[in-house]
């Protein structure tokens, strides 16, 4: 089963412009808030989704893959932010669930129906803290 929105996009301008009416304000919202609260981070498409930043890992046949520190996805019945972060063991989105708001979180997801349900100063936080410690577990870090 796809949990994502048919989307046939090739970029993000695609990608945005392919979302449903009725979903746009609240994607064009985060998208927007990601980028200013992570400058440093240039958006692009990934996987279906908008990327920001990324992380290198192994995969199972150790081969060096590349993957987005944080990710924004349409879904067919929420919206989801992908926060790819640790600290201490613990999914940095797991580990502040209870002040985010009107979510569901499951360890790097973060789910909602509408852009008013999610506490906008904790995901700040959220963001601030993958840009400085990103990856899952048992990724391998780039350089800087």
């Amino acid at each position: 089963m796809n949990m994502f929105a048919k989307n046939e996009a090739n970029s993000i301008e695609e990608y945005l412009s392919n979302i449903p009416e009725n979903r746009q304000k609240d994607i064009n919202s985060l998208h927007e808030f990601i980028q200013k609260t992570l400058p440093k981070f240039k958006p692009y498409f990934a996987s279906n989704m908008i990327g920001y930043g990324f992380f290198e890992y192994l995969d199972s046949k150790k081969q060096k893959k590349t993957w987005p520190i944080i990710s924004l996805a349409n879904k067919k019945n929420y919206t989801s932010i992908y926060i790819c972060s640790i600290i201490d063991g613990e999914y940095v989105a797991e580990k502040y669930a209870n002040n985010l708001g009107k979510v569901n979180v499951w360890r790097s997801c973060i789910q909602f129906k509408k852009f008013e349900d999610i506490n906008l100063d904790t995901l700040n936080m959220i963001l601030k803290i993958a840009e400085e410690n990103p990856g899952l577990s048992g990724y391998i870090a780039r350089e800087k």
